[in-house]
């Protein structure tokens, strides 16, 4: 069965750009509750031991009455622990490394970069994330909405920022722009670089 991942930090390592109490809503009810959804669709069923990404990689193939339910759940449940590892204290700046050159190269600078994948993000509708992911050793942005995620069409991601309202409602209201803003000193742009690493 699937559980919930310990933080890489304390709830409030990421203050001021995100709050403790957001941090720890977040992790303990919103990212709990997506696991134990998705234990309860598959429990009994031959999908109960197959590896989270694998399973929702495969989601268009599970049985009709489960597939709806793990495809939001287990959504939320990669995408959350992915979330988590892609942050962290003492980050932000600019990316160094193969992802500092590749992003560049894709985009033509790292301010570039950020514009188009702030839009991105603050763009889609109603919940869902914005991504940075490598297609065929490219990289390319996207956004998909709910819990979806690249990962289910077999794409890789290496960044991903959660804009749901549950991620940033107590700190920043309704204003979205400027929690996307302040989340860009919490990249840990080290793990993305390393995720990139392996992802090419």
């Amino acid at each position: 069965m699937h559980t919930l991942p310990k933080l890489p930090y304390a709830y409030d390592a990421l203050e001021p750009h995100i709050d403790a109490k957001t941090m720890e809503i977040h992790h303990t009810k919103h990212h709990q509750a997506y696991i134990d959804k998705l234990n309860g669709a598959i429990k009994g069923t031959d999908f109960e031991g197959m590896e989270l990404n694998h399973l929702i990689r495969n989601v268009d193939t599970l049985p009709q009455d489960i597939r709806a339910t793990v495809r939001n759940n287990g959504g939320g449940h990669s995408n959350h622990s992915f979330f988590w590892e892609i942050m962290g204290p003492d980050c932000g700046g600019e990316p160094s490394g193969e992802v500092g050159d590749a992003i560049n190269e894709a985009f033509g600078s790292f301010d570039k970069f950020k514009e188009i994948f702030a839009n991105a993000a603050v763009s889609r509708f109603g919940s869902g994330w914005a991504w940075l992911m490598v297609e065929d050793g490219r990289l390319g942005i996207t956004s998909t909405p709910n819990q979806d995620t690249p990962i289910m069409e077999g794409k890789k991601v290496i960044l991903g920022l959660d804009v749901w309202e549950h991620a940033y409602y107590l700190k920043y209201q309704n204003r979205r722009a400027d929690y996307i803003a302040q989340w860009w000193d919490v990249v840990n742009w080290e793990k993305v670089n390393e995720l990139f690493e392996k992802a090419r």
